[in-house]
């Protein structure tokens, strides 16, 4: 992590080794703000996720489907509990996601930079949530399997 990232405590890039490393992992993904515009983010991190072989769900309550596949207004409408939640929305957007999916034992969270919140942040600690936040982007850290 670079001198510009967002931090909200006295993170290091080392303590958010074992957190990338578990949402690497993952086997499912939930992506929060995935986009039917190829130009936008959430479009590119919701393909890039699929393309890299994980199972993901799109999640937007301002679309039907995206490429063919079905959109889901919120977490609590996914049809199983992804291991991962990805967000690529605003900050208060990514803080009311963050309470659902903690509420729905999603237990790592990937705030993309800009999404991320110093209130996203604690109300991911206070789900008992794994947080990546302040960079690096998931998209790099997918495609390199490396995040240092």
């Amino acid at each position: 992590m670079g001198d510009n990232t967002a931090r909200f405590g006295n993170e290091t890039a080392a303590m958010f080794g074992p957190v990338i490393d578990a949402a690497l992992g993952a086997r499912s993904v939930a992506v929060l703000g995935a986009s039917r515009d190829p130009a936008k983010y959430g479009h590119k991190v919701y393909t890039s996720m699929k393309r890299a072989g994980y199972k993901v769900y799109a999640v937007n309550p301002n679309a039907d489907d995206i490429d063919g596949d079905p959109v889901y207004p919120q977490i609590d409408c996914l049809p199983e509990k992804p291991d991962l939640l990805v967000t690529v929305t605003p900050p208060s957007a990514t803080e009311v996601a963050v309470a659902a999916a903690g509420d729905a034992g999603i237990r790592i969270v990937w705030m993309q930079p800009g999404s991320e919140s110093e209130a996203a942040v604690h109300l991911a600690r206070a789900h008992g949530m794994q947080a990546v936040y302040g960079g690096p982007c998931v998209m790099v850290a997918v495609a390199t399997r490396s995040w240092k």
